[in-house]
């Protein structure tokens, strides 16, 4: 996803047409979201060897989709639905399918992704999605809400060490309030949702009066919120806000933790969305 407009106006931090698409703007991470130690890990008697494309923290980052050609499966005025197929290789020794919708409509941007096994065992998965949103200001002065009880403590490779409540911290946004200096590269669990399953995370410019909600169903158990500190070039750094829905936390192929495991023929759907305001 590398541009979303609301009457001329920028929802999301893009790239243009011919830039390469930098920290992750807008693509898909799957087979596995966020950080994986090492490139390796092994299921179902399986072993997978990722390369490592973070070398400074020896992991694999983000899965394997995110390079890969997506091609248009139908078109119409305000949807359009693409597919990938991700065939066995070193980092996945699997074959899945996968497709994703884009639909506009009038509560604003809905994405609905769908993972098919396609091979002969049992596949491992797990997805997530990387927008950056921008309200036209920096982060600081974005007001931020997040109903996570809980965050994900970090290694220094960005690997998670456990949990913590979030309750009187620096990383509690359970009430809507200035991010401020605050520095966000942080994984959020254990939501406040509606009653139809979905969670919402509210964005806003007091100053400006604009705002974007970011929701996701049930099938989104995870989000990591990133303040932008590290981008490149510097003059872009703390300019929008990086919220992405996971299906399951960092290193996940290692751990364990909320891996989908997929059957011959069987089928993982999730959708989140954007709704400016």
């Amino acid at each position: 996803m590398r541009s979303y407009t609301v009457d001329g106006v920028d929802v999301i931090d893009g790239f243009g047409v011919d830039e390469l698409c930098d920290f992750g703007r807008g693509q898909v991470l799957a087979p596995w979201p966020n950080r994986l130690a090492d490139g390796r890990y092994s299921f179902a008697g399986r072993e997978g060897h990722a390369a490592i494309d973070e070398p400074d923290r020896r992991n694999a980052i983000h899965g394997l989709v995110r390079w890969l050609p997506w091609h248009v499966v139908s078109r119409v005025q305000n949807r359009i639905s693409l597919s990938c197929v991700l065939h066995p290789q070193p980092g996945y020794p699997w074959r899945l399918a996968l497709s994703i919708e884009y639909r506009l409509g009038r509560s604003g941007l809905s994405v609905t992704f769908r993972a098919t096994n396609l091979d002969d065992g049992v596949a491992p998965f797990g997805v997530g999605f990387h927008p950056y949103l921008t309200l036209g200001t920096a982060v600081d002065a974005m007001a931020l809400m997040v109903p996570a009880a809980r965050r994900l403590l970090s290694d220094d490779r960005g690997l998670p060490v456990g949990s913590r409540p979030v309750t009187g911290s620096e990383f509690d946004f359970t009430s809507r309030r200035w991010v401020g200096p605050t520095h966000l590269d942080t994984a959020y669990t254990d939501f406040q949702r509606r009653v139809d399953g979905t969670m919402c995370i509210e964005l806003d410019d007091a100053a400006g009066g604009r705002g974007v909600t970011v929701w996701m169903d049930a099938q989104f158990k995870y989000v990591m919120i990133f303040s932008g500190d590290t981008v490149e070039p510097p003059e872009r750094r703390r300019r929008s806000l990086a919220v992405e829905p996971m299906s399951c936390p960092p290193d996940a192929l290692r751990s364990g933790v909320d891996v989908v495991a997929l059957d011959l023929g069987a089928s993982w759907q999730g959708t989140w969305g954007l709704t400016p305001r």
